[in-house]
C-alpha cells in the first residue's frame, strides 16, 4: 500500500482513486468547513487485492480487465455468481502491511470504533447512472487490526452483491474495470445527535435524532423535523419525530443518553456499536437544543456558496470530553430523482413504488363504473364504496385523509401503493401522464414525456423497485423460524380473496372481520335496505351467508370475530338508502344506534350467521361497533338471542371499545353480556382528541401515542383484566408504532390484530416484549433471593 489519501490532502487528480463521496467531503474541508476527520483506502488497493487472490479457480482473478458477462435476467445465475464472488473475497486474505497500515493511522484519533463508507467513482461517463443511494451501505468496526480487515473485505465485498452487478449491467453496461470503489475510513464518537441537512431553492429541512445517524439510515427511528425558510433561516414549522432507540459506540454511553439498560444488545451488522433503549422523558424531546439548531442553520447558510441552493449534508454533534461540535460526515451531490420531474409531496400511507399512468378524478361523489386495469388513481378521497374498482388500481393518490383513513386503510389491505394529504393533486396531475409514487417516502413525481433518457431512467426505477415490495405481489409466506408467544396476534381481514395468502401466517384467528368492506363486494351498488325493500332478501342472505362461510371455513377452529355493518351514510354516497338523512353528520348515524333506527338490516345479518353456524361453523364471534350506551348494547343482545346465535355454547358476544364513555362504563357492559372487548383506536383517537381522522392536514395532533389516548388504552387493559373479560386491539396503531406493543404486552392486553402486511413485524415486537417482560422478572427474583 503506498499511500492513504487523507481528506485534507485529496487532489483534483486524486477523484478516481478516492471516489466522489470523499472527494466531495475533501473540497469542503479544505475549505475550512467542520468535517469528521478520515482518509481514504483507494480504488487501485482493491484492484490489487482481486489480483492477488489465491484460488486457482478464481472467479474474480480476471475481473479487473473483464466485462462479467452475465445473464442478469437468470436470477439464479446471478444469485449463485454473485455469492461465490463475495464469498471468495470474504475467505481471502488482506495483506498484513495493508491493515497495519490502516490500523496505525486509525489510532491518531483515539477512538474504538471506525466507520468504512464505500465511495465511488465511475470512470466513463454514464447518463443512466444517476442513483446509486442505498447501493453500498458503510459498515462500523471496532479499531483493531482483525476487525479491520474483515470490515475492509466487506466493504469491497458489495460491489459484487447480486443486486450491484444487476446495476453495473442495466445502468448503460457498466464494466467493473470502469468501476473505481475507495473506502473512507473515519472515526465514529458518540453523539448528542445526529441528522440531514435537505437544502433547495423553496425551502429547508433538517431532521435529526438523538446519538448516531444510523436509527435514521436503517429507519428504526421517525426523526424530529424542522422546516426552515431559506432566505431568513427562520424555522417555519417543527414536528416532533418518534425516538424510541439510539446508536451509540459500543464502549459507552454519551451522557445525554440513559446509561445502559440491562437489555441493550450489540447490533448484529454493528458489532461495535450498541443501541439505548431512550427514557420516555426524552422520547418527548426534540434531539435539538436550540443552539444546536442554530448551527446547523448557520452552517447550511454558508454552504449556499459553495454547493448552490440545492444539497444535502449528513451532521453530527460529537460529545467530546469536555464540548460538543458540529461535523459534517456527508455531502450529496445535487440529484434530481427524476429529471425534470415535479414533485408532490403527501403522507406514505401504503408502501410501495411504481411507476405508471395517472386517471384524475376530480369529484369523488362520480364514482366511474370501471376503472382501466393498472392505473395510478388521483382522486380528492375515497369512500369504502370504491373497494370494487381499487382491484384494477396499481397506485393511489387522495388530497385528502390522513393514516387512518379509508383510503389508506383499503390501500394497506389491498397491497395498492398510495399517497393521501398530497394537496391539489388533481389540479397539478392529469389524466394520462407518467408517475413514480413511493408509497414509503409520501412522494410523487411527475416523468414528462418519452424521450430515451427517460425510458432509461424508468428502467433504473423498476430495477430499484426490485429492491421493495410489490404492492401488488401476493403477500409474502411468513417462514422464518418464530419463538413462542404468549399474547395472541390475530388479522384483519375483509377480502376473500386474501384468505387463501393468509391462512398460513402465523395468527391465532381473524380479530377484525371488516363486515362493510366484505359486503361491498356483493351488493352491486345497492344498500342492503335497497334489497330488502326490492323483495331480494333471500338472495342477499345466500350471498351474505357464503362471504362469512369463508372465512370460517379457511380459519376454523381458530375464531373469526365478525363486526357487524358500521357504516356512516357520507362513507357510501352511491349507496342509496331512502332512510338515510343525516348524510352530512360528522360521525354518521353509524354502529349500533342504526340498528336501532333500522333493524332489518341487522336483523338480517344475525341470520346469515345463523346460517354459518347451521352449517356446522362455530367459530364465528359478534363484534359490536361504535356502542354507545348500554341501552344500545342490551338492544343488539337481545336481537343476538333471538336469532338463536347463543344457543352455540362457543359463541361469543363482543363489543368495539372505541367511544369514550365504555371508559366510565365497562362493567355495566359486562354485566349486560359483553364477554369480551377489542380496542378501535382509530376511532377511540379521534373522539379523544376532537379529531377527524380523516383530515390529512390535521395529521400531527391525530396521534395514538398521546398520553390521553395512550391512557385510556391502559384504563381499558386493566378494567377488563378486573372484569374477568379479554380485551383486544384491532385499531391501526400497533401496526403503524410498533414501539406499542411494547406498553400493551406490559399492561397485559390478550390479543393484538393487525393488518396482513404488519403480521411478521407484529410477531417479532410481540416476541421482544415478552422476552423482555420474563427477564426483568428473574432478574428481579434473582435480586430478592440474594
Amino acid at each position: 500500500m503506498d499511500k492513504l489519501y487523507w481528506l485534507d490532502q485529496i487532489k483534483l487528480q486524486d477523484r478516481a482513486k478516492v471516489g466522489d463521496k470523499a472527494f466531495y467531503l475533501s473540497r469542503i474541508m479544505q475549505r475550512g468547513y467542520p468535517v469528521v476527520p478520515g482518509f481514504v483506502v483507494s480504488a487501485e488497493i482493491l484492484r490489487q487485492f482481486l489480483e492477488n487472490l489465491n484460488s486457482s479457480e478464481s472467479l474474480v482473478a480476471d475481473l479487473p480487465h473483464s466485462s462479467l458477462h452475465l445473464d442478469v435476467a437468470n436470477w439464479r445465475q446471478l444469485q449463485q455468481v454473485a455469492g461465490r464472488l463475495r464469498q471468495e473475497i470474504l475467505t481471502a486474505t488482506v495483506p498484513q502491511q495493508w491493515v497495519s497500515t490502516i490500523f496505525q493511522a486509525a489510532r491518531e484519533w483515539q477512538t474504538s470504533c471506525l466507520i468504512l463508507r464505500p465511495t465511488l467513482a465511475v470512470s466513463t461517463a454514464t447518463p443512466s447512472m444517476k442513483n446509486i443511494s442505498g447501493l453500498l451501505e458503510s459498515v462500523f468496526c471496532q479499531c483493531e487490526p482483525e476487525a479491520i480487515a474483515w470490515a475492509l473485505k466487506r466493504t469491497w465485498s458489495q460491489i459484487f452483491r447480486a443486486r450491484s452487478l444487476l446495476y453495473w449491467q442495466r445502468a448503460g453496461g457498466i464494466n467493473l474495470q470502469q468501476i473505481n470503489l475507495g473506502v473512507l475510513v473515519q472515526p465514529v464518537e458518540n453523539a448528542i445527535a445526529s441528522g440531514l441537512l435537505k437544502a433547495n431553492s423553496s425551502g429547508w429541512e433538517i431532521e435529526a435524532t438523538w446519538g448516531l445517524g444510523v436509527a435514521i439510515a436503517q429507519g428504526e427511528v421517525q426523526p424530529d423535523i424542522y422546516y426552515i425558510q431559506q432566505a431568513t433561516g427562520v424555522v417555519l414549522e417543527q414536528q416532533l419525530g418518534n425516538k424510541i432507540l439510539a446508536y451509540a459506540v459500543n464502549d459507552a454511553a454519551p451522557e445525554a443518553f440513559s446509561q445502559p439498560t440491562p437489555n441493550s444488545v450489540l447490533t448484529p451488522d454493528h458489532t461495535s456499536l450498541s443501541t439505548y433503549v431512550l427514557p420516555e422523558a426524552q422520547q418527548k424531546q426534540y434531539a435539538l437544543q436550540e443552539e444546536y439548531l442554530q448551527q446547523i442553520i448557520a452552517l447550511g447558510t454558508q454552504l449556499v456558496s459553495e454547493l448552490g441552493k440545492t444539497f444535502t449534508i449528513k451532521w453530527t454533534i460529537a460529545q467530546q470530553t469536555t464540548s460538543s461540535k458540529l461535523y459534517i460526515t456527508q455531502v450529496s451531490s445535487p440529484q434530481s430523482v427524476i429529471p425534470h420531474g415535479q414533485f408532490i409531496r403527501g403522507l406514505g400511507a401504503a408502501g410501495g413504488r411504481v411507476v405508471a399512468t395517472a386517471l384524475v378524478i376530480n369529484n369523488s361523489q362520480q364514482k366511474p363504473e370501471h376503472l382501466p386495469k393498472g392505473v395510478i388513481l388521483v382522486v380528492p378521497t375515497i369512500t369504502p364504496d370504491w373497494l370494487p374498482l381499487l382491484h384494477q388500481v396499481t397506485g393511489i393518490i387522495t388530497e385528502h385523509g390522513g393514516l387512518t383513513s379509508h383510503a389508506a386503510i383499503l390501500a394497506r389491505e389491498l397491497r395498492i401503493a398510495a399517497v393521501v394529504n398530497a394537496t391539489s393533486a388533481t389540479t397539478l396531475i392529469q389524466t394520462g401522464e407518467r408517475l413514480l409514487l413511493d408509497g414509503d417516502r409520501g412522494e410523487v413525481y411527475r416523468i414528462k414525456g418519452d424521450s430515451k433518457e427517460e425510458m432509461e431512467k424508468e428502467r433504473e426505477e423498476k430495477l430499484l423497485s426490485l429492491h421493495h415490495p410489490n404492492p401488488q405481489a401476493p403477500h409474502p409466506t411468513v417462514t422464518s423460524h418464530l419463538p413462542m408467544i404468549a399474547t395472541q396476534l390475530l388479522v384483519n381481514l375483509s377480502q376473500s380473496s386474501l384468505i387463501e395468502q393468509v391462512q398460513s401466517f402465523p395468527v391465532d384467528g381473524v380479530g377484525l372481520l371488516r363486515s362493510e368492506l366484505m359486503l361491498l363486494n356483493i351488493l352491486d351498488g345497492q344498500h342492503p335496505n335497497s334489497w330488502i325493500l326490492g323483495g331480494r332478501q333471500a338472495e342477499l342472505l345466500e350471498l351474505w351467508s357464503e362471504q362469512i362461510m369463508q372465512f370460517a371455513r379457511a380459519f376454523a377452529p381458530r375464531p373469526v370475530f365478525y363486526r357487524s355493518l358500521d357504516w356512516r351514510s357520507q362513507d357510501l354516497p352511491s349507496l342509496s338508502d331512502s332512510l338515510e338523512s343525516s348524510s352530512k353528520s360528522m360521525l354518521g348515524e353509524r354502529g349500533t344506534f342504526s340498528y336501532l333506527r333500522n333493524p332489518a338490516v341487522f336483523e338480517l345479518e344475525l341470520q346469515a350467521l345463523a346460517r354459518v353456524q347451521q352449517a356446522g361453523y362455530t367459530n364465528v364471534n359478534l363484534l359490536l361497533p361504535f356502542v354507545r350506551t348500554v341501552e344500545e348494547f342490551v338492544f343488539c343482545r337481545r336481537k343476538v338471542e333471538q336469532a338463536l346465535l347463543t344457543k352455540v355454547s362457543q359463541f361469543q358476544l363482543w363489543m368495539m371499545a372505541e367511544v369514550p364513555s365504555v371508559l366510565f362504563l365497562l362493567p355495566e357492559y359486562v354485566k349486560a353480556g359483553a364477554v369480551g372487548i377489542s380496542i378501535g383506536t382509530n376511532d377511540l383517537t379521534q373522539l379523544l382528541l376532537g379529531v377527524d381522522r380523516e383530515q390529512g392536514q390535521l395529521a400531527k395532533v391525530f396521534n395514538e401515542r398521546h398520553p390521553a389516548v395512550m391512557g385510556a388504552i391502559a384504563q381499558l387493559i386493566q378494567m377488563a383484566k378486573s372484569a374477568g373479560i379479554p380485551c383486544s386491539i384491532c385499531g391501526q396503531a400497533p401496526a403503524l408504532y410498533p414501539e406499542i406493543i411494547d406498553k400493551l404486552v406490559e399492561w397485559g392486553i390478550t390479543s393484538i390484530s393487525v393488518e396482513p402486511e404488519a403480521v411478521e413485524r407484529t410477531y417479532q415486537a410481540i416476541a421482544r416484549a415478552e422476552q423482555r417482560i420474563i427477564l426483568a422478572a428473574a432478574r428481579r427474583e434473582l435480586k430478592e433471593g440474594k
